[in-house]
Formats: structure tokens, C-alpha cells, sequence
């Protein structure tokens, strides 16, 4: 991640500027830095540049050595902060195995300053864990980063720079999280190292095992975990504030690895399945964040695990299964297993609230549903939701952070799909509007008068194309930003 700072003045000998066009026309812009445009934009011109987005040209200077342009589309008065964002992101991508550059992007408030700066810091991010020493041509990010600003000096500015490298470290958290193998991903050890990392934030952690699971009534978690070498957990991870403002509860899906179980997954494709535990990462590094930037708002987050796998011991397709708190399910398709571990933690998260005193919000994050994809694409996830002023006040977070969501519906004629002859429910119901019967599943597990979203990140927590913006391939990191601005507005 690339340390962050702010100054009025360029001191590095690599300089970051915008480029936007219309009508065919290029403009150059550089913020408050000073430059030659004219030359320079000839040398663009002649290079066919466009200024859209993700375009990123290097072109050799005098002073700086290096010009970096990089695309903001059509060019505008004003430019929004997820258009600089992904500007910022996309340049500092380019730019790894250099040590510091300056970025001279166009903003007139703190807001904008903050995206630009967080573009940079999200954008600094290789996953090289597993690289071989032989592989020397793996380039590490950008280390240093001045944003070029007259703003830069304000405590506004400052505070905007110390959050822009939380979100940061936390997203690459996330990221690292969902790349890592389940060879080396596994319930047990994701739980050890979130444990680790809230001791050193001194936030309180509990891991229940599989035997306590077992013993509590944990039936969801150890149903899909029972096929695995690999046995299911809970993480418990709570940050409780002085005199907090609101009280959160956040819940995540958390399949180390998805082989569908004996509802066998196609090998292509199957590999991606690693980051079927994208959203307990999201929400345990939200809370890490939270922490860090000490929110007024006390947040409890449940992360729950397992692997799903295909053995002499997993679900059989007709099993029936006992959620934590009483509730039956007919198990018609064991590889729909996320919504099972899922209903467990939102019943205990739900719980332990009470006993506190209630709940302001319970959100819950999950690439729970194929269908997602199909109804949203690859970038854009759904909100469902009980509340309809909580799921205003989500989005508009996301207006800020620009993450995307949509809002989606819990159609009640839905519902009686997922009827079950011999169980409370099974855990399918039609397959049309597959997404929402998922949605309307988790529901039956929240109490009415709990306000409730429920975040389906499916396709966007892992990017399987090319790099854009501040987003490389692999791991996204998506819902941290979005949730984490959420509870600053309470």
C-alpha cells in the first residue's frame, strides 16, 4: 500500500495529471500543478490518446522525467469522486516497481481530495504471497504517494489522508483474504488470524468450534462443514465503543472453498470458489477499520465458516437439518449451503443484540447466488432489504464510497417456493428470481422488526477480467468501503 501525504509543491520525478476530451478535443488535467500543455498535448495527440477511462499513457519529460496521464472521460466542470477515484487507481496500477509519484488531479473539495486519495492507496496492490523466488519480474507497487493540492495542508485534508490509507490496508486485507488458497485458507485459520488482529486492536473475539457449533445447535454451519477435513467455525468479533451512537451487527458468509458438495460444481470455473468466504472477510475488516478510526458505533460481527466439499460424510440432497434457534430445513440442494450458514449467524447475531439492548442495523454480506450475476452483472450488487429508510441510507453511503449497488425486491409470492412436505423450508425454491428467493430465505431468520439488509456480492467480490480502475484481478475487496461509510453516518 502506498504511504500517503499531501503538498502544494512537486517533488517527485514521476507526475500523475488527468485527461479528459470532447468532441475530440483533449485537455489536460493537472489540478494546481503547472505544465507545459501545449507541447504536451501534441505528443498525446499524436499517440491517438482518447482520455477515457482506463486509458493510462507514459510519456518521457524534462521536469518531471515522466508524465502519467490517466482517463477521466469526457471532461467536465466537475468531476465526481469514483470518476477521480478510478482515475488515481488506474494510474498508480501502472505504476509498480516505482517508488513515489506525484498525482495532480482536478478537485475542488475535501471529498474529492479523499478519492483521489484513497485511488491511490487501493490501486497500490499486488498479491504475492505464493510467488517463488524465482519470479523476479513481479513487480511491488507503488510504495509513495504526494497528492498535489492547495487543500492539502487543511485538517480536513489530513484526517481524509489517515482514513484513505485505513480503507486501504483494510480492502487489501480483504483481497489478500479471498486470493489466498484454500490450501491455506481454511475456517480454523481464518479465524486464529482475525483473532490475532483484534488483540492487537484490543477487540474482544470468540471462536466457537465444531464441537461447541455441534453442542449449541448450530445446525447450518455443521451440516455444510460435516463433508470436510476442514472443520466449520464461528468467529465472534465485537468493537464496543464508549457511549456508542448505534449498535450494529454484522454478519458474513464465510465457504473457504465451494465444491458444491454432492451437488458437484463444473470443473470450469471451480477455482473461483476460493472466494466464497469474500463477505466474513468484508465484514471482520470493516470492524478492524471501524476500530481503527474509533466510530462512535459498538458493531458486533459474525463471520460464518466453512468448507464445502464433497465427502462419505456431507449433506445428502434431502437431508433435514436444524438452524440455530429451531427452525428446520429440507436440504434439497447442498450446494444453495450459503444461505444455511448464514440463517445460524443472523439468529445468534440477532441474539446477542437483544440481550444489548437492540439493533440499529443487522447486515448481512454474501456471494450467496449465481443468479446475482445474471441479474446485475459483474460490478454491481443487489440490496435487499425489511427497511426501506435503512436501505436509502445504504445507498446513499455508496453515492459516497462508489461502490455499486441496486435495490432489489423480496416479492412475497416468491415465498411459498421454498416450501417443504417434511421441513419448515427447504433451502431452494424457484429458480427464476433466484437471487431474491435467496433474499427471502434469509429473511424468515430476521426478525420483522430488526431493520435488515442483505448485500449479495457475488460476482463483483471477485474480478475474474481484466484490471480497471483501482480493481486488479483477483479478490475486490467490495462492501468494505460502502458499509464502513454506512456506519459513519450513524
Amino acid at each position: 500500500m502506498a504511504t500517503l501525504k499531501a503538498s502544494d509543491k512537486q517533488t517527485a520525478d514521476i507526475l500523475v495529471i488527468g485527461l479528459s476530451a470532447k468532441d475530440g478535443k483533449l485537455t489536460i488535467e493537472s489540478g494546481s500543478a503547472s505544465i507545459n500543455s501545449r507541447s504536451l498535448l501534441a505528443s498525446l495527440e499524436d499517440m491517438g490518446a482518447t482520455g477515457k477511462a482506463d486509458e493510462v499513457l507514459k510519456i518521457p519529460f524534462t521536469s518531471p522525467r515522466l508524465i502519467v496521464t490517466t482517463g477521466l472521460g469526457e471532461s467536465a466542470s466537475d468531476y465526481s469522486g469514483e470518476k477521480l477515484r478510478r482515475a488515481a487507481g488506474a494510474a498508480t496500477r501502472s505504476l509498480g516497481s516505482h517508488k513515489s509519484a506525484d498525482f495532480a488531479l482536478p478537485h475542488r473539495n475535501t471529498a474529492q481530495f479523499a478519492a483521489i486519495a484513497e485511488g491511490v492507496a487501493i490501486g497500490a496492490y499486488n498479491f504475492t504471497d505464493f510467488r517463488g523466488s524465482t519470479m523476479k519480474d513481479q513487480k511491488a507497487p507503488l510504495s509513495s504517494a504526494t497528492i498535489i493540492s492547495k487543500i492539502g495542508s487543511t485538517a480536513e485534508a489530513k484526517a481524509a489522508l489517515k482514513r484513505a490509507e485505513i480503507v486501504a490496508h483494510y480492502t487489501h486485507l480483504v483481497r489478500d483474504l479471498v486470493n489466498t488458497p484454500p490450501s491455506h485458507l481454511t475456517p480454523a485459520s481464518f479465524s486464529e488470524d482475525m483473532k490475532k488482529r483484534a488483540t492487537k486492536l484490543k477487540l474482544k473475539s470468540e471462536i466457537y468450534t465444531h464441537t461447541a457449533l455441534k453442542s449449541k445447535g448450530f445446525g447450518g454451519i455443521t451440516g455444510v462443514g460435516q463433508g470436510s477435513a476442514n472443520p466449520p467455525r464461528l468467529f465472534h468479533i465485537s468493537y464496543s465503543p464508549a457511549k456508542p451512537k448505534a449498535r450494529i451487527a454484522l454478519v458474513g458468509k464465510g465457504i473457504t472453498f465451494d465444491s458444491g458438495g454432492l451437488a458437484l460444481k463444473p470443473a470450469a470455473g471451480m477455482e473461483a470458489m476460493k472466494s466464497d468466504m469474500a463477505g466474513a472477510a468484508a465484514i471482520v475488516a470493516t470492524i478492524l477499520a471501524a476500530a481503527e478510526l474509533k466510530l462512535p458505533v459498538a458493531i458486533d460481527g459474525w463471520a460464518a465458516l466453512a468448507e464445502n466439499m464433497v465427502s462419505d460424510t456431507a449433506q445428502r440432497p434431502s437431508d433435514v437439518i436444524t438452524i440455530y434457534g429451531g427452525k428446520t430445513i429440507e436440504v434439497l440442494n447442498p450446494d444453495a449451503e450459503g444461505r444455511l450458514v448464514m440463517a445460524d449467524a443472523l439468529v445468534k447475531a440477532q441474539e446477542v443484540g437483544t440481550k444489548a439492548g437492540g439493533l440499529d442495523a443487522l447486515i448481512d454480506v454474501a456471494t450467496l447466488t449465481g443468479a446475482q450475476g445474471i441479474a446485475l452483472g459483474t460490478r454491481t450488487s443487489a440490496v435487499m432489504t425489511n427497511n426501506e429508510a435503512l436501505s436509502e441510507k445504504f445507498i446513499d453511503a455508496t453515492q459516497l464510497s462508489g461502490e455499486l449497488f441496486w435495490p432489489m425486491p423480496l416479492p412475497e409470492e416468491l415465498r411459498s417456493s421454498l416450501d417443504s412436505p417434511i421441513a419448515d423450508m427447504a433451502n431452494i425454491g424457484d429458480r427464476q428470481g433466484g437471487m431474491l428467493v435467496a433474499g427471502l430465505f434469509l429473511k424468515e431468520f430476521v426478525e420483522p422488526t430488526t431493520p435488515w439488509l442483505h448485500l449479495d456480492i457475488a460476482f463483483p467480490a471477485f474480478n475474474e477480467r481484466a484490471p480497471h480502475g483501482y480493481t486488479s484481478v483477483g479478490g475486490t475487496g467490495v462492501a468494505l468501503r460502502s458499509i464502513l461509510t454506512l456506519l459513519e453516518s450513524f
